[in-house]
């Protein structure tokens, strides 16, 4: 039975990232207005329904990467040791995931592009942007400090900084290794302001 389990749970795993990769690629070529959820189901491989299954819209298979991402990286925090402080566990934790994955996909930078051109992708991304903080603020809460304001500004502070580290990374084309531009934003965002 557990076999069976984990063979259902790896087909619809490979089914969601098929959708996915279908979703990016239709999005760049033909630009995100003109994409049909039935031509990313044509392209997968699946029916309509199936993708309804899934996804509820083409923003959801289109952002699916970056939901995967943001569960990592919570997950990440939450395996950092107990007794770390919260800015060192973030940090490592985002560190770990860029070495574990290697360079960053580009494909990264073509979500957030059709995410600044097109409304319904900027406002699911948001909506993606502000669970993660919510989660990291309790992860951090659950790690030290349950009480107070602290997790929601530490997590706050830590993705405005990898924000900001996102966004020179894709304004400056790729050219720097996206870990090393998080880190030198992080760098100044973990200096004492005067």
């Amino acid at each position: 039975m557990e076999n069976t389990l984990g063979l259902r749970e790896r087909k619809k795993a490979a089914t969601r990232q098929a959708v996915h990769e279908a979703a990016l690629r239709l999005a760049v070529e033909h630009g995100f207005e003109h994409v049909t959820v039935e031509a990313i189901a044509d392209m997968a491989g699946i029916s309509r329904r199936t993708f309804s299954n899934y996804f509820a819209g083409k923003e959801d298979a289109l952002l699916y990467g970056e939901e995967e991402h943001i569960r990592a990286f919570v997950r990440a925090v939450r395996d950092r040791p107990a007794d770390e402080p919260a800015w060192t566990a973030l940090r490592r934790a985002v560190r770990a995931l860029f070495h574990r994955h290697g360079r960053l996909d580009p494909e990264w930078a073509v979500r957030t592009r059709l995410a600044k051109r097109h409304p319904s992708v900027l406002a699911r991304q948001l909506a993606n942007h502000a669970a993660l903080e919510r989660d990291l603020a309790l992860a951090l809460a659950e790690r030290q400090c349950p009480e107070g304001v602290r997790p929601q500004v530490v997590a706050a502070a830590f993705l405005t900084a990898a924000r900001i580290g996102m966004h020179l990374w894709t304004e400056e084309e790729q050219t720097r290794d996206p870990a090393e531009v998080i880190e030198e934003i992080l760098d100044e965002m973990a200096t004492p302001f005067s």
